[in-house]
């Protein structure tokens, strides 16, 4: 089983982070390359598009508002991994007017490397952190 974990400090309140980020169906609001989400199942699946047409099918497995994380599976997804469990949750960073939003994943590789797919996932996570940076803070880009 491979992990990664990616993280950003964003200059806004974990309140107001959690409110953009915290719906398991707001992908859309916050990351570019997955402009559409449905939920099906009481909200507890969410059907996302990505930017090429792709399906990724996704269903929440635990979810708490107070301390601001979720965790999801794919059960659907032209990723070459098995076995997807991930989490984001946004963290208090004491002292500060900042929130430290972490996104991390376990998986099992199947047909690449460890390193392989460590490498897209923590680039996926990344990438939509800085995304959610730039969705907060446009003045800051």
């Amino acid at each position: 089983m491979a992990t990664t974990t990616a993280s950003i400090d964003v200059p806004a309140s974990p309140d107001r982070i959690w409110q953009l980020i915290g719906g398991f169906d707001s992908l859309p609001d916050w990351l570019p390359y997955i402009p559409t989400s449905e939920l099906s199942e009481g909200g507890r699946v969410r059907s996302l598009r990505d930017e090429d047409g792709g399906v990724i099918i996704e269903r929440l497995e635990a979810f708490d508002n107070t301390a601001r994380t979720y965790t999801y599976s794919i059960l659907q997804a032209p990723f070459p991994v098995t076995g997807y469990r991930s989490t984001l949750t946004v963290h208090t960073v004491p002292g500060q007017d900042t929130a430290r939003v972490e996104w991390s994943g376990t998986f099992t590789p199947t047909g690449v490397s460890d390193e392989e797919a460590i490498a897209l996932f923590h680039g996926i996570y990344a990438d939509g952190l800085t995304a959610l940076h730039r969705t907060l803070t446009p003045e800051a880009v």
